[in-house]
């Protein structure tokens, strides 16, 4: 396998545009496996930074209706951890060369094996891990070998965690700060807290690491506003939610990348002007 962008240089050169990394999240296996497929394929052409790919559980308790719905037909679908990790295999061998991040929940992984998955998960051109429900203090075993095998460990903070958290938090994550925007779980919304970009600062003034918003950004003029304070925009129910009402969801997701990315550059060109 070729040498692979890393996160860190992935969120640099979306900096040195002076625009925040576009990340988009996809779940493995919806509408189908070969369709999920052709659209990670897309949205990497079509402006993609980092691409998080979810790993389908039955219970995925930080998710919302759009992504629930999303993890349960490519359960129906046959999708296990082994597809999923060779999802990312056959991705490498098609060329595809932005950061994959498999996002997923901790029974499936500890049922593998912790050691196993991720020896895997490096072998197939994965870059980095987000589980939802592993407290960094829980997390010590998946970690070791995460930093083992130069993947990045990442954990989440929301608007409801301590400063002294936070920092706590920040100390055991590696790649970025993943940045959740509400209280509750991810899903579209309309609007986000007003008191976000005061919390965004909060934690800026307590890590160096790159932070990516997550968690309700459904609108490139969303993306725009907030991107303007994070390293990278995480767009992942929108995105879903686009693909489920389109007759041709690759053109759909292709599309609806595009045009974030399309806003985010917005910025940069503001700017020159």
């Amino acid at each position: 396998m070729n040498r692979l962008p890393t996160l860190e240089e992935a969120f640099q050169a979306a900096r040195s545009q002076g625009r925040a990394a576009l990340m988009p999240y996809f779940t493995i296996g919806y509408p189908d496996l070969l369709t999920s497929f052709a659209i990670v394929q897309g949205i990497a052409q079509a402006g993609a930074d980092i691409i998080e790919l979810g790993i389908p559980f039955s219970d995925p308790l930080a998710d919302g209706p759009t992504i629930q719905h999303s993890t349960q037909v490519a359960l129906q679908n046959g999708v296990t951890l082994e597809t999923c990790l060779t999802f990312v295999r056959q991705l490498r061998q098609s060329g595809v060369t932005v950061p994959l991040l498999l996002m997923g929940y901790y029974n499936p992984i500890f049922s593998f094996g912790e050691e196993r998955f991720v020896h895997l998960a490096s072998e197939c051109g994965a870059q980095g891990l987000i589980i939802p429900d592993l407290p960094p203090e829980e997390a010590g075993g998946l970690r070791q070998a995460c930093q083992h095998l130069g993947l990045a460990m990442i954990h989440l903070i929301a608007p409801t965690t301590p400063p002294e958290r936070i920092r706590s938090i920040a100390e055991h994550t590696s790649g970025f700060l993943y940045v959740v925007s509400v209280t509750g779980v991810t899903g579209a919304r309309e609007e986000l807290p007003p008191e976000l970009v005061e919390f965004i600062q909060q934690v800026r003034a307590v890590t160096e690491l790159p932070l990516a918003l997550g968690f309700g950004i459904s609108r490139p003029q969303q993306a725009v506003m907030y991107g303007r304070w994070v390293d990278g925009v995480i767009v992942g129910s929108a995105l879903i939610e686009f693909v489920r009402r389109s007759e041709n969801p690759i053109q759909a997701a292709t599309a609806f990348v595009r045009e974030f990315r399309t806003a985010l550059e917005s910025i940069f060109s503001a700017k020159k002007a």
